[in-house]
């Protein structure tokens, strides 16, 4: 376990990095002005998001989601890996089969040890739905699939749904960063999620294999997302594009993602704890205004 007052762990998978805190150990609460300084890349440790350990009355453990600019995410297919790794490796947990409580519901993680050391990480994602009801998008109650909308003078066929949180998958015959950045935000802030959403651009390689970029909620273009790779296979198998069985190619690397018959997901990937560290009293100072 962390042992001093003010530590953390940063780790990535598949280059998305998280900040690890176990909240009992700082001496300072998690508002949204410290989670974006320490999110931030030029003043702060920098990453993409805070994990946060947290009770649970569900789970053998609770994880909260902070994205950089201090909202609050449901869930994160990437965080779980990372969250499960730093759970055992510090000390947390012994076991090897565990559930995590996500404001997305109640996950459960698999870890492949061997010879102590965590190898690669199961998470069973949860159940991905199109209702517009769940997911949320406004009007009537629908499934939401190759539903047009208008974005940024274009119209763009969407296929939106939740996984535990909101994602907008766009197919797409080629994927275009420029494309990603100049809609992303768009689609993210479109009145028609009133939550906002994720959003992938998807481009199908094979019925197994098809390659996306990511536009996170609260956190802008990103290198992988569990929960987006999760959001565009069902998606692709929804739509008759890929099998239940498919890797997502993502700029920070590959994730196997498998949708069962009854539409609950797995994930299975690797996680990367990168150093250890503690927050400095300057740096509480700073942003603290003391």
């Amino acid at each position: 376990m962390l042992e001093e007052e003010n530590t953390f762990v940063k780790s990535h998978a598949l280059g998305n990095d998280y900040i690890v805190v176990d909240p009992a150990k700082l001496t300072f609460p998690l508002s949204a002005q410290a989670i974006q300084r320490l999110c931030d890349r030029h003043k702060g440790i920098g990453s993409d998001g805070i994990l946060a350990l947290a009770p649970s009355q569900r789970g053998d453990f609770g994880l909260r989601i902070f994205n950089p600019d201090g909202s609050e995410a449901e869930k994160s297919g990437n965080g779980l890996r990372i969250f499960g790794k730093f759970l055992y490796d510090h000390g947390y947990t012994t076991k090897t089969t565990f559930t995590v409580e996500t404001l997305g519901g109640l996950v459960e993680i698999t870890l492949d040890v061997r010879d102590g050391a965590v190898q690669r990480i199961a998470v069973e994602i949860g159940k991905a739905t199109f209702s517009s009801t769940e997911i949320p998008v406004v009007g009537p109650a629908r499934e939401v699939l190759l539903e047009e909308v208008e974005v940024g003078g274009e119209r763009l066929p969407i296929t939106a749904l939740s996984v535990g949180n909101p994602h907008c998958v766009v197919f797409v015959p080629e994927l275009s960063t420029e494309d990603l950045r100049r809609l992303g935000p768009q689609l993210e802030h479109h009145p028609i999620f009133p939550h906002r959403t994720n959003v992938q651009f998807a481009k199908v390689e094979s019925p197994r294999r098809v390659s996306i970029l990511i536009w996170e909620r609260g956190a802008g273009e990103t290198l992988a997302s569990g929960t987006s790779a999760s959001a565009v296979v069902a998606a692709g198998v929804r739509r008759g594009y890929l099998e239940r069985q498919a890797v997502v190619a993502m700029p920070g690397g590959e994730l196997e993602v498998s949708v069962r018959e009854d539409w609950t997901i797995q994930i299975i990937g690797d996680a990367q704890e990168i150093y250890q560290g503690r927050i400095s009293r300057e740096f509480l100072r700073a942003f603290q205004g003391g």
